[in-house]
C-alpha cells in the first residue's frame, strides 16, 4: 500500500502545522520493539484526563504514536510534542488506513498497542497485557491473536467484572438479565444508567484504580473471549497484521468505523486464534455510541472519578 506522506522532524525547533491536503507523519520514534498508537481527534474534551494517564503509564520505552483519521488536530500536535511521541494524521476519514499507516512507519515495531482515545489506562496495564501474553503462549493452551484487560462498559468484559464482584444478581435486579456480548438494544450499550453504573455511581463498582490495583495482587488469570469482541484496548503482535495483510480497506468516503474490529475478530477465529481478555488487568471506557452524549455530561461534572491518580 503505497499512500503518499510528508514526513517530518518532529525534534526541530518550531511544532509543526497543517498542511491543506497531506498526509502528515511527525516524526520522534525511538524505534522501540513496542508501540502504542492512540487512536484521537474526536472527543477533544477528554485529552486531559486520558492523556495524563498515558504519559503516566506508558513505559519510558516504547513509542507512542497518537493517530488521527481525517483530520490535522493542533492541540493532539502539541500534546505529541510536549511529550516527545510521534504524530500522524490523514486526510481521509479512514481508520484502517491510518492504524495501517502507523504500523508501516513503526518499522520495529513487533509487539503494538492500540487504544482510543475515550480509554482510561491504568498502572501497570501494558506489562500485565505483556506478561498475560507470555504466561499463555508458556502455559496455556492457545495460540494468541490478541490480548485485552478487562473492561467494564464491555460486552465481554462487563460480565467478567460482575462475576469477580459478586454483582450479577444485583446488575440483574438493576437493569437486565447479564449475556456476553454488545448488541445495540442491550442496555451495557445502550443505557446511560448502566455507564454510570460501572463507573461506580450507586457505589457498588470501585474505581478504575482501585479495582486494577487490586486485580493485580492476584494469581495470574486470563479468560478467552467467545463473542465479538470490541477492541478499545489490545496488544498484539506484527504478526497478526501481517496475517491480516493489515486492515482491508472500505470504499472511499466510508470512514469505516467498526470495520477494523470486525476484521480483527474474523482474523482471529478464521486462523485459530485466541481473543484473550486478561484479568488482572482494568482499564476505563467512558462509553459506547448511544451512551456519549449524557456521559460526556457525566465526566464533566465528575471529572475526579476519572483523574489520573499521579
Amino acid at each position: 500500500m503505497h499512500v503518499d506522506i510528508v514526513r517530518i522532524d518532529g525534534r526541530a525547533d518550531k511544532l509543526p502545522h497543517r498542511q491543506p491536503d497531506k498526509n502528515i507523519f511527525v516524526d520522534r520514534k525511538k524505534n522501540s520493539k513496542y508501540l502504542l498508537m492512540i487512536l484521537a481527534g474526536y472527543k477533544s474534551f477528554l485529552y486531559e484526563d486520558v492523556f495524563a494517564r498515558v504519559k503516566a503509564f506508558t513505559p519510558k520505552n516504547y513509542d507512542v504514536c497518537i493517530i488521527s483519521s481525517g483530520l490535522f488536530d493542533e492541540t493532539l500536535n502539541k500534546i505529541a510534542a510536549e511529550n516527545d511521541w510521534s504524530y500522524l494524521s490523514t486526510v481521509e476519514n479512514n481508520v484502517s488506513l491510518v492504524q495501517n499507516l502507523a504500523i508501516m512507519l513503526h518499522e520495529q515495531a513487533e509487539w503494538i498497542f492500540k487504544m482510543d482515545e475515550d480509554i482510561f489506562i491504568t498502572e501497570g496495564v501494558f506489562e500485565t497485557l505483556l506478561k498475560t501474553g507470555i504466561y499463555v503462549q508458556e502455559h496455556g493452551h492457545y495460540i494468541i491473536g490478541f490480548v485485552s484487560p478487562l473492561i467494564p462498559i464491555n460486552g465481554y468484559g462487563y460480565v467478567r467484572i460482575l462475576e469477580k464482584l459478586g454483582l450479577i444478581e444485583t446488575y440483574e435486579k438493576m437493569f437486565e438479565r447479564v449475556l456476553y456480548g454488545t448488541q445495540n438494544y442491550r442496555m451495557i450499550e445502550k443505557s446511560p444508567d448502566v455507564a454510570k453504573f460501572f463507573w461506580g455511581e450507586c457505589g457498588f463498582v470501585p474505581p478504575i484504580d482501585a479495582m486494577n490495583a487490586a486485580f493485580q495482587t492476584q494469581k495470574i488469570s486470563y479468560s478467552i473471549c467467545p463473542v465479538r469482541f470490541s477492541i478499545g484496548l489490545i496488544f498484539f503482535q506484527r504478526n497478526l497484521w501481517k496475517i491480516m495483510d493489515g486492515w482491508q480497506l472500505p470504499p472511499p468516503n466510508d470512514p469505516g468505523l467498526g470495520v477494523d474490529e470486525l476484521q480483527i475478530c474474523r482474523a482471529c477465529v478464521d486462523n485459530a486464534l485466541a481473543m484473550v481478555v486478561a484479568e488482572n488487568a482494568v482499564v476505563g471506557h467512558l462509553s459506547f455510541n448511544q451512551q456519549n452524549a449524557a456521559m460526556k455530561n457525566y465526566y464533566l461534572t465528575h471529572r475526579e472519578v476519572f483523574r489520573c491518580p499521579k
